[in-house]
């Protein structure tokens, strides 16, 4: 059974969950960065892992793209977010995932979600907006900052040992 993991990553986090989640996954298994996947053709895979960050609620636009692709396969997710990943706005993502995959016929099996540090170029823009006075609910607020500074130790230990326990066995 063949194995495909593509992943999307703006600031390195998406890569580090999987890798993390390569490194679990046995038998005939490839990891690339969506980029390099221009010549993969995905019905050569049994079962196929994605990997996105969320880019306003829902998967980047570069991994919704390659996601389009997919049709009729058995599927695995993983995220990161710069929200806490029990919050509904994570689950509200990883929910429009899994819908956009099931439209194309495809059967998603694992989902998993962690926080992840945040751009520093898009917490600078808040910051400006912030400033300007047109942030709305991204204001540099004091609690905006707390969870900006909290998503930044992540993913941790702890969100790299459950991005694997997820997919054992798949």
């Amino acid at each position: 059974m063949k194995k495909l993991i593509v992943f999307s990553t703006l600031t390195g986090n998406t890569e580090k969950i999987a890798n993390a989640i390569f490194s679990e996954i046995k038998g005939d298994k490839e990891i690339f960065n969506v980029k390099e996947t221009q010549n993969i053709d995905v019905n050569d895979y049994d079962k196929i892992i994605i990997g996105y960050w969320v880019d306003r609620g829902d998967a980047d636009e570069v991994s919704k793209i390659f996601m389009s692709k997919i049709k009729n396969k058995t599927i695995g997710t993983f995220g990161t977010l710069g929200a806490d990943p029990s919050s509904e706005h994570a689950r509200s993502c990883v929910e429009k995932v899994r819908r956009f995959l099931e439209n194309n016929g495809n059967k998603v099996e694992r989902e998993f979600i962690c926080r992840g540090a945040i751009s520093p170029k898009i917490i600078e823009k808040f910051r400006k907006m912030t400033k300007e006075g047109v942030a709305g609910h991204h204001s540099a607020s004091p609690e905006n900052e707390k969870r900006w500074s909290e998503a930044e130790k992540h993913p941790d230990k702890n969100d790299i040992e459950n991005s694997k326990n997820i997919f054992k066995g798949f």
